[in-house]
């Protein structure tokens, strides 16, 4: 019924779209949220996208803007005029114009600092100098900040006067004369302390914090290990420069997630913000070609393992049934150990200097699901497998032996590369996802082969 409902509601925006009737639009356009109009907007083909922002104004726009895709920024800000740009950078949040300014061309960059404010222009250009992916390019200035040396009364006053501009009142940081932190309090903290009582008699200790020019992954896993609502960012001078909030945090572990997701599936290149039906066809090819063609070369050396032992497949033909199991044994099991130890890695569980400790760990869980697996196929093989083939042109104990020592061997040592491959790649300023299981998944093979075949040799010969 709820979905009924919604669809429509995008029916009858559609229909005022279409219609080219504003004052519908607007009207309908009230009963969304921005992040559902800016999510719609993406649908809508070049003409009823000027439109629609045109109709919605300057106001709603700078809300809708700030939620678009980042390939549809600086299209979205071209459809207004200047007078109605100065009113949506000036809207938006110091964190949103800058992610606007880092996605423009520089001729736009330079035309919207024209339109800033002198104010407003200084905190972008500042914010501009740290990296896109850093915790400095991440966070917002706009918080609550009074200092250790005023009261109560006066702390509530500044804070009366940044009510609207601060991105939240939950934590409040309170700074020396130099601007460094040095604590926080809560706004129910100075609610309910009398109003000369000295802010430095209530604070608390600020003990996490982040520097600017740390990676915006491991600043939100910060925020995730110490149930944070805002996490303070500082220079190296410990000056209070901003916060990064729990809604930034979820936007960055989304992001880093759906990278190390698209990496494990040999996905390359810059990862699209546009939903996957409105990302083009070229695109999608771009960034899957790679790898596709370079593992399919990787992958000859599986063929020219079996050209090598073609005598042993003629010698018993039915070594070949079991030929994909012991392979994709092998994979399953380095995957898991792959995808355990980054996991883990991405959680600062585990680090380059634990390798021996993973090693052995995982070369016990190895052994344990090798023999465990040997054991049931060769209990298959040896028992039911005579009565499922009239003929076999090997014994059924020799065959049973043979894929059961190999399929140890394979699961063993693929258990042991998936987990040493991603601590390989760190060590070497890798990304662990995508060396870890494209290289992972062609290597199993090879060696899969390799060991099946010569241990089916030994036995069999």
């Amino acid at each position: 019924m709820a979905d009924d409902e919604e669809e429509e509601k995008y029916s009858i925006l559609d229909e005022a779209i279409a219609a080219r009737d504003g004052s519908a639009l607007l009207a309908q356009a009230q009963d969304f949220h921005y992040a559902d109009l800016a999510h719609h907007y993406e649908n809508l083909d070049d003409e009823d996208r000027d439109f629609f922002l045109k109709t919605i104004g300057p106001e709603l726009a700078t809300d809708v803007i700030g939620e678009l895709p980042s390939s549809l920024i600086e299209e979205a800000l071209m459809h207004f005029k200047p007078a109605q740009l100065r009113i949506i950078l000036g809207n938006l949040s110091d964190d949103d114009r800058v992610d606007v300014f880092q996605v423009v061309s520089e001729e736009n960059q330079r035309r919207f600092f024209s339109l800033l404010g002198p104010h407003d222009e200084q905190l972008t250009r500042n914010l501009l100098k740290y990296a896109e992916d850093s915790a400095g390019g991440r966070m917002t200035t706009f918080i609550g900040r009074i200092t250790a040396d005023m009261t109560v009364k006066q702390a509530i006053t500044v804070l009366r006067r940044d009510k609207d501009s601060a991105e939240t009142l939950a934590r409040i940081f309170v700074v020396d004369e130099q601007g460094r932190l040095v604590g926080k309090v809560r706004l129910r903290d100075l609610a309910f302390h009398p109003w000369p009582t000295p802010v430095a008699d209530i604070m608390e200790d600020a003990d996490e914090r982040v520097l600017a020019t740390v990676d915006q992954e491991e600043a939100a896993h910060m925020l995730s290990k110490y149930d944070l609502i805002v996490l303070p960012v500082v220079d190296e001078f410990d000056h209070l420069l901003g916060v990064i909030t729990y809604d930034d945090a979820m936007e960055i572990l989304q992001e880093e997630s759906t990278e190390d997701i698209e990496k494990l599936a040999a996905i390359g290149g810059e990862q699209s913000e546009l939903s996957y039906l409105n990302t083009t066809v070229a695109s999608h090819f771009q960034r899957r070609v790679f790898w596709l063609v370079a593992l399919a070369f990787v992958s000859l050396a599986s063929g020219y393992v079996m050209y090598r032992f073609n005598e042993v497949l003629r010698g018993a033909y039915a070594l070949s049934l079991f030929l994909p199991m012991v392979v994709a044994a092998g994979g399953n099991s380095g995957g898991q150990a792959a995808t355990m130890v980054i996991r883990a890695m991405a959680l600062g569980e585990v680090n380059t200097g634990t390798a021996l400790r993973i090693a052995w760990k995982e070369l016990r869980t190895g052994l344990l699901l090798g023999f465990c697996l040997a054991a049931c196929m060769a209990c298959f093989i040896a028992f039911l497998l005579p009565l499922l083939m009239n003929q076999m042109d090997v014994s059924p104990s020799h065959l049973a032996l043979a894929v059961g020592l190999s399929l140890a061997a394979q699961v063993i040592s693929s258990t042991l590369l998936g987990a040493l491959l991603p601590i390989g790649a760190r060590s070497i300023r890798l990304d662990p996802a995508v060396v870890s299981s494209p290289s992972l998944a062609s290597t199993v093979d090879v060696t899969g082969m390799l060991i099946y075949f010569s241990v089916a040799g030994l036995i069999l010969r």
